[in-house]
């Protein structure tokens, strides 16, 4: 028996990294995944992963997943993505917001443009996308919604700041991983009243994927310092399979809640080392 076994899972940003791994692992447990992402086909974008590759994957392993290639900038998209996944295997139990857009940026030179799509991606797909599926959710009165943020959302503390960086440009994503934490408490305490468990998990260290290494947050896919994405994957699951009142409402870490839970016996990072954001100490 799987954790997810018949649920609708929606996964997106799957073709590569921390979401590819999430929609592997809810597969193996059970789930009839939708994977979605702009990247179909490997070599249509310069990094590494794709939607086909994802699915592929998982349907050699005996899972079952189809792909939809969506721009979840567009809200017409995120309302086909959920058409699609209607169309595949009927109402959706789990939504993973995973997907993400990172210009590291400082905020005087920011061109308005990619602002805009900055935050269509990061904040305002998942918002879209919940209330999409919390139509599906409402009427059976269950289901999993878990949203992926980052530790760029906690700030760097008040000033003065005479060592600061000259152009870290991570305000913008910090502000909108901030802002879908707040987003991830308020929606939990709406929707619990229909049986619907709304949750919120950061990696605790720096995970090497294709993207962070691409934008040189780490040194490479093996990197020492970094976190496997397995960690961010069985985080997730926990999130979307626990009962709602053991979650529901959680901002944390992904070593963090699985050592408290006892899928892991060890962690170190955010949320075990050192403190999270404000809405994970809540």
């Amino acid at each position: 028996m799987g954790r997810l076994d018949g649920k609708v899972c929606v996964v997106t940003g799957a073709s590569r990294g921390i979401g590819a791994g999430i929609a592997r692992l809810f597969a193996e447990e059970g789930g009839k995944v939708v994977a979605a992402a702009r990247t179909l086909r490997e070599g249509d974008h310069i990094l590494e992963g794709s939607l086909e590759k994802t699915v592929a994957d998982i349907r050699e392993s005996g899972g079952e997943a189809t792909a939809s290639a969506v721009n979840i900038s567009l809200p017409e998209d995120c309302e086909r993505l959920i058409e699609e996944a209607h169309s595949a295997y009927g109402s959706v139990d789990v939504l993973v917001n995973n997907a993400a857009l990172t210009y590291f940026i400082p905020v005087k030179d920011y061109p308005l443009r990619r602002w805009m799509r900055s935050w269509a991606v990061n904040f305002h797909a998942p918002f879209i996308l919940c209330q999409l599926v919390l139509q599906d959710m409402i009427d059976k009165k269950s289901g999993s919604i878990v949203n992926i943020s980052s530790g760029a959302a906690i700030g760097p503390g008040r000033g003065p700041y005479p060592d600061a960086p000259a152009n870290s440009g991570g305000t913008c994503y910090g502000a909108e991983k901030a802002a879908l934490e707040r987003f991830s408490q308020g929606l939990a305490q709406e929707v619990y009243q229909y049986g619907i468990s709304v949750t919120c998990v950061s990696p605790s260290q720096v995970v090497p994927t294709p993207g962070t290494v691409f934008h040189n947050l780490v040194t490479g896919i093996d990197d020492p310092r970094g976190e496997h994405p397995d960690l961010m994957a069985k985080s997730s699951l926990l999130l979307a399979s626990e009962p709602l009142d053991t979650v529901t409402g959680r901002v944390t870490y992904s070593q963090e809640i699985l050592k408290e839970f006892g899928w892991i016996d060890e962690a170190r990072g955010t949320g075990v080392d050192r403190k999270g954001s404000g809405y994970s100490q809540i």
